[in-house]
């Protein structure tokens, strides 16, 4: 699963880097679907825990984080998000991300 997040002033930090909030955001939601398409049609994800690294001040014309299911279990699903600073071409990962998200039946 990729998320791209384009670069924008709103989601920068007081010292011109993109805000650990954004970076964040990007990382749980690329996991959680990556851990949704291992599950059941009829049902849903939502995250229990969550740990992030940032490796490197993120600066760039966008953002890309990329979540990988890592193991699948009965109830939960371990996931994995880099997310990468991208600018003129180059990337460089600036956050890892692990995710645990369960899977949950639909409310209707």
């Amino acid at each position: 699963m990729e998320i791209v997040l384009p670069y924008s002033d709103r989601i920068l930090q007081q010292h011109g880097f993109i805000h650990a909030g954004a970076i964040a955001t990007i990382a749980d939601s690329a996991c959680g679907y990556a851990g949704l398409s291992v599950m059941p049609r009829d049902s849903a994800v939502l995250t229990t825990e969550f740990k992030i690294n940032l490796l490197s001040p993120a600066k760039g014309e966008r953002l890309r984080a990329v979540g990988r299911v890592v193991r699948r279990g009965k109830t939960l699903v371990v996931t994995l998000g880099e997310v990468f600073a991208e600018s003129a071409g180059a990337a460089k990962q600036v956050a890892l991300m692990t995710e645990l998200p369960p899977a949950l039946p639909v409310i209707t």
